[in-house]
């Protein structure tokens, strides 16, 4: 009777121990997803999620008012990656397949000079206003193997809410500027990001 009773507590322990693994490892399975980017059955790109609480590499600005009011984008550029990718970057000095880097967009607070700054409490300067927009860049060597391996989309330059989904930009009206300028730094214009230089 004695060795029955250890034999049904041994099974309970054991199924036990067997749903505490499985439940334990399921956000580990969850976080070994090769690609935040998220493609429709028309393979068009969905809003990214959650960009906001990922690495954020830098916001370089190109006001109006410094380029004759005419600026091809105007507002700030937060640029955001995963820290897994970034991690990655350190490691190799390119980003690895499935990285995913967003650059929203901000409008200059409230212009009140003629070079489109303003004055606050902290002085005279530019300061971030309201979300003006959504780019994201998806790197994918097979998707997008006419353009280095790097996919661009646009959500909607205006304020939200965004599209919910996109479609690849034209190799001119994106891709060309990054091959022209930045395909030696595996696409991505490092020297804005400080982060990105390992210093």
């Amino acid at each position: 009777m004695r060795k029955y009773l250890f034999a049904v507590i041994a099974i309970v322990v054991g199924l036990v121990a067997a749903s505490s693994f499985v439940v334990n490892t399921r956000p580990v399975a969850a976080e070994s997803k090769p690609s935040s980017a998220v493609f429709d059955s028309q393979g068009r790109l969905e809003l990214p999620i959650g960009y906001r609480r990922w690495v954020f590499l830098g916001a370089p600005l190109t006001p109006n008012g410094l380029n004759g009011g005419k600026a091809g984008f105007p507002e700030y550029h937060n640029v955001y990656v995963e820290e897994k990718n970034l991690n990655a970057y350190f490691k190799t000095g390119s980003f690895p397949e499935g990285t995913v880097l967003v650059k929203e967009l901000t409008r200059v607070l409230d212009p009140t000079f003629p070079d489109g700054s303003t004055t606050e409490p902290s002085g005279r300067g530019y300061f971030n206003g309201m979300f003006n927009g959504i780019d994201e860049a998806v790197k994918d060597s097979k998707r997008f193997a006419s353009t280095n391996g790097w996919g661009y989309f646009t959500f909607g330059h205006h304020p939200e809410p965004y599209a919910r989904t996109a479609e690849e930009a034209p190799a001119t009206e994106c891709a060309s500027c990054h091959l022209a300028n930045v395909a030696k730094t595996d696409m991505t214009w490092v020297q804005f990001y400080p982060i990105l230089h390992g210093k």
